[in-house]
């Protein structure tokens, strides 16, 4: 028998997940590691803590699932996006990892935008630079740490250094080198022109290639360190975004996911790299060869849920380490009590700045509407309704463009919440379906790796082979009626505040 495993280098932990030559799950394990913020709006890890979660994760993976490391045929990739990792002449990393969600940027995005020229810029790039993106970063590198950026030689996402880690090859794919505002987005390769603008090395650019594209192989070294058997052969795979539409089955027109994890994302397949006009949205290249896809992102969606677990819900926390619970669902569970619409308290989900469709690093979360009738169950529903707005403004836009939207799949952490499904088929007014693996990104790099191996023709035929709808969400319509009422307060929110967030971005560094 053969296997395939895909490694997420995510924001919070690394995962590997083992599949059969069918695209079954077999055994998945994963290990957690810390996030740093040195400074307000600042967010790092560091890439050696990357790699020793995947040395602790990949060989408990292949012991659960009671194979040989030799039945392994390949390895797929994916992670988070727009990380910055650096590494010297000797392959050293120079500084920590500055993550997606750093907030750092503002100045830096500004001058790119202004030097190149925006009708330029987003021409090539299909997009604004913006804080968290790659770019940006390197320019704030180069103007705040010199001694740092004499140094480097390679730049690398976070799940290429995983790659450089297990091959020795400095490379990438398109999916996430989209995310860099570096790469010409319809040419499907690195842009000189904005290289040599924004005088960034051209040597220290990974090679660039599809998401399924062998780039090369496990090194006796990685080997073993991670129990992966040498030389088995490592596929580009994609940036988390294109490797969870992937295990989502998002590869024809008319689908659309929306998937919950730390940040929220409304993720569209395109057959051609069609962009929005006013920049609200991404238009990156897609996992699968020659398509792309267009998404809205939101900041801190499961992120909010996960605020309020560790701030306001310190009870349910302490009974689920006694009971063996998860302390999610206790919180879910208290929110289910609380009418939809929540008695009337909206929650803004921007606790991290936001993206789409603001773009708006000093925004600020906001519970608007408390009054002394509301508990602590209207305010994780509250939380779980913003979460639930926030996404549909991205879906409201794609609407706006003509996007075909005949289907919404819904994935990631938050969607094995029944309540938090149920919320979101609401106040969008659409059927939410769910597919037969909860785990749809690293599901989505083993899928790419069966490709790279040859065990499916391409990345359609991976999808239609293994990815199952079963199970479906209608809209409740006396709640979708409620919820229409409320979205329009929701989506005054932020017109109306702008000037107050930005009156306390300047007074306060938090």
């Amino acid at each position: 028998m053969s296997y395939l495993i895909g490694i997420d280098i995510g924001t919070t932990s690394a995962r590997a997940l083992i599949i059969d030559a069918l695209g079954n799950p077999v055994a998945t394990a994963a290990n957690d590691y810390p996030m740093a913020t040195p400074q307000p709006l600042w967010a790092e890890q560091n890439p050696a803590d990357w790699w020793q979660a995947v040395c602790q994760a990949v060989p408990r993976a292949i012991h659960m699932a009671g194979i040989q490391a030799q039945e392994i045929r390949a390895v797929g990739l994916t992670g988070q996006m727009h990380g910055m990792v650096l590494l010297d002449e000797s392959g050293e990393v120079v500084r920590p990892c500055i993550m997606w969600n750093d907030q750092r940027t503002a100045e830096e995005c500004a001058w790119i935008m202004d030097t190149f020229g925006r009708e330029r810029f987003l021409e090539i790039t299909r997009n604004p630079a913006l804080p968290g993106f790659t770019a940006p970063k390197l320019v704030w590198m180069r103007r705040h740490e010199s001694d740092h950026y004499a140094r480097a030689r390679h730049l690398l996402l976070p799940k290429d250094y995983i790659r450089y880690r297990l091959t020795g090859d400095y490379a990438t794919e398109v999916s996430d080198a989209s995310g860099t505002v570096l790469l010409d987005v319809a040419k499907r390769a690195w842009s000189g022109e904005l290289l040599d603008k924004l005088e960034i090395p051209r040597e220290w650019i990974p090679h660039c290639v599809e998401s399924p594209v062998i780039t090369g192989t496990v090194s006796a070294v990685a080997a073993q360190a991670t129990g992966l058997p040498a030389g088995v052969p490592v596929v580009g795979g994609g940036g988390d975004q294109a490797a969870s539409a992937i295990g989502n089955g998002i590869v024809e027109p008319g689908l659309v996911s929306v998937t919950l994890g730390t940040s929220g994302v409304v993720f569209a397949y395109a057959d051609e790299p069609s962009s929005d006009p006013q920049g609200r949205l991404h238009t990156f290249c897609h996992a699968v060869p020659g398509k792309w896809h267009m998404m809205g992102v939101a900041l801190s969606s499961g992120g909010s849920l996960r605020w309020l677990r560790d701030t306001l819900a310190h009870s349910e926390v302490h009974v689920a380490s006694l009971t063996g619970q998860d302390a999610y669902e206790l919180i879910t569970a208290e929110a289910a009590q609380a009418p939809a619409g929540s008695d009337g308290l909206l929650f803004t989900p921007y606790l991290t700045g936001e993206r789409a469709p603001h773009a708006d690093p000093t925004v600020r979360g906001t519970f608007f509407g408390l009054t002394v009738r509301h508990d602590r169950r209207h305010m994780a529903r509250a939380v779980l309704e913003g979460v639930a707005y926030s996404l549909r403004d991205s879906l409201e836009i794609f609407r706006e463009l003509g996007i075909s939207i005949r289907e919404v799949r819904g994935g990631g952490g938050g969607a094995r919440s029944l309540l938090w499904r149920q919320i979101l088929a609401d106040v969008f007014g659409t059927e939410l379906t769910t597919v037969n693996v909860t785990d749809s990104t690293v599901y989505g790099a083993a899928l790419l790796a069966a490709v790279g191996a040859g065990t499916f023709g391409s990345v359609p035929e991976a999808c239609r082979v293994a990815v199952r709808v079963v199970e479906r969400t209608a809209p409740n319509e006396s709640q979708r009626r409620v919820y229409e009422s409320y979205y329009p307060v929701y989506r005054s929110l932020y017109p109306a505040l702008k000037a107050s967030y930005d009156q306390l971005a300047a007074i306060s560094t938090f």
